[in-house]
């Protein structure tokens, strides 16, 4: 076998491994061969994209497997090609070809995956010699996009009011009223709900506030819908004709995902709901939107699109081609992304061909 390995790898830009719009990644594809090679072209890709894929099950047998796609960058870069057909000779060894790419600063998703739905942010390399079949490399990174402070509402206090009868085996009413100070909070953060509960009724009510995730992912005209609790408080019981206010802080996990509402096909939001439990009867609850913003942002580079670094070294100084021999010294070549906030799930079997092509 003429190529012994063949791989690419990055350098990460801070201690979670994260990068977001406009950032630059700097790597290297690495290509070791046993016995000198004819390469006819090396390419370099960055790419994001999304896809969705799950069935639906009608009667016993019959069921249907939606699935979308949903791309937002594919940058391709010639580093090597050749100029006539015999291609380019490379000697035995190991060979390293530095590449710098810039992430498009532009509205994008951050990276996300269940077993229905995946975002990826990912680079390739793909290299081709005469009569073989073409090697591919391929690498994730983790990309978290920037807090969207455009979001109407997001920095405005949200309120929401219920009053319910109590017909069965009572009388009366229950009336709350619920308030938070603003919609947007950032992973970590904590923030105040207040409940007033005025209990008219001839039961007691028992409040709980739960913090749960909405996942909706669509295809074909068609969503599919997965809701989880994050967290659940419960209260002690204001009795018949009584009155109190319930304040409680809840702290974001920070390894919850930011918010995603920038995707048309997988959307992740957040809500705050307020129940009343009353016995023997249907129980009123308010929701609140949650948006879960991102905890930190990293000031993004000033360049656009893919600039090889041996490109560049041709109108630097002695100094600046010294450092950029530095930034291309061989690292660790399987670092993977490493961020709490990117949840794993198993796979979904029916998506298997589908998701995989990402």
């Amino acid at each position: 076998m003429t190529i012994k390995n063949f791989s690419i790898e990055y350098d990460a830009i801070n201690s979670l491994n994260t990068f977001t719009n406009g950032d630059t990644i700097n790597g290297r594809i690495i290509v070791e061969v046993s016995k000198e090679s004819r390469i006819h072209s090396l390419i370099f890709i960055g790419q994001g994209k999304a896809r969705v894929c799950w069935s639906e099950h009608y009667g016993q047998y019959a069921h249907c497997v939606y699935w979308a796609d949903e791309k937002y960058y594919n940058v391709k870069h010639h580093i090597l090609r050749d100029a006539n057909e015999d291609g380019t000779v490379i000697g035995k060894g190991r060979h390293v070809f530095p590449f710098s790419f810039k992430i498009p600063d532009r509205t994008m998703p951050s990276s996300f995956k269940t077993s229905v739905g995946k975002i990826v942010h990912k680079l390739k390399a793909e290299l081709k010699q005469s009569m073989k079949r073409t090697k591919k490399a391929k690498i994730h990174f983790t990309f978290i996009s920037k807090a969207d402070m455009d979001i109407p509402g997001l920095m405005e206090p949200q309120y929401g009011c219920k009053d319910k009868s109590v017909n069965f085996l009572g009388s009366g009413n229950v009336s709350v009223n619920v308030h938070t100070k603003q919609m947007g909070y950032k992973q970590g953060e904590a923030f105040q709900v207040t409940a007033k509960i005025n209990n008219r009724s001839s039961r007691s009510v028992k409040p709980k506030f739960i913090l749960y995730e909405k996942k909706s992912y669509f295809a074909q005209g068609h969503r599919k819908l997965c809701i989880n609790e994050i967290l659940k408080e419960k209260f002690e019981a204001v009795e018949s004709s009584g009155k109190e206010t319930v304040t409680k802080v809840i702290n974001i996990p920070r390894e919850l995902p930011p918010s995603i509402l920038n995707c048309s096909i997988i959307k992740l939001e957040y809500r705050l709901k307020v129940h009343l439990n009353i016995k023997c009867a249907s129980d009123p609850e308010i929701k609140l939107p949650i948006v879960i913003l991102p905890a930190s942002e990293v000031p993004a580079s000033d360049s656009f699109g893919f600039r090889s670094p041996n490109e560049a070294a041709w109108n630097t100084t002695p100094q600046q081609q010294a450092t950029l021999q530095q930034q291309a010294a061989p690292q660790p070549e399987d670092a993977p992304p490493a961020y709490a906030a990117y949840a794993m799930y198993p796979t979904f079997s029916v998506s298997d061909k589908h998701l995989s092509a990402l």
